[in-house]
């Protein structure tokens, strides 16, 4: 089961005492922030998570599957995410 963005703002709600409404305000400054950052090639480093970074990848050739017809894909930019080694640790325990 996913963890849902309504989800973290009912366990905001639920473990801090805020209300709902303060909770989900609080949730999309978090996200709109990251978002701002990563728009604008910056790194977003959260200690003890992990690091997002933006990649540029070059163009490529591709295949359409369904006619199988060469293509090429073109230049874009990707969001990359590298686990710290706290989550990798964690991850990794054996249950």
């Amino acid at each position: 089961m996913a963890l849902t963005k309504e989800k973290v703002i009912n366990a905001i709600n639920l473990k801090l005492g805020l209300s709902k409404q303060e909770a989900r305000s609080a949730v999309e400054r978090v996200l709109h922030l990251i978002k701002e950052a990563l728009a604008q090639e910056e790194d977003v480093l959260i200690s003890g998570f992990g690091k997002f970074t933006v990649r540029s990848k070059n163009p490529r050739r591709g295949r359409n599957p369904q006619t199988k017809e060469d293509l090429i894909l073109r230049a874009r930019k990707v969001v990359v995410f590298k686990t710290s080694g706290v989550l990798r640790h964690r991850i990794n325990q054996p249950t």
